[in-house]
């Protein structure tokens, strides 16, 4: 019997071959990686200096902050980050 890739039933001869894909790097399931990466990402942040700030805005606003970002090649947290200095700046003079 001839040994075909395709064929489902004899799926016992390729047992020992290696399958194609992404090699498995880390021992643990992906929820538990994704945990992990968002704790050190916290880590990082708070080692920079910075603060996790959430709030909602409406979506006319939100397309023209994202509007003006990609104009000034920079974020939409950069951007925010910007406006807010500048706003505070004033506001102080």
């Amino acid at each position: 019997m001839a040994k075909e890739a395709t064929d489902l039933t004899t799926i016992d001869l390729f047992q020992d071959e290696k399958r194609p894909g992404r090699p498995k790097t880390s021992p643990h399931p992906r929820n538990v990686q994704i945990r992990i990466n968002k704790r050190n990402q916290v880590k990082r942040d708070k080692n920079k200096g910075l603060k996790r700030v959430e709030f909602k805005i409406h979506h006319s606003l939100f397309e023209k902050l994202e509007e003006l970002a990609q104009a000034q090649q920079v974020s939409r947290s950069e951007l925010i980050e910007s406006l807010l200095i500048e706003s505070l700046a004033t506001k102080a003079e």
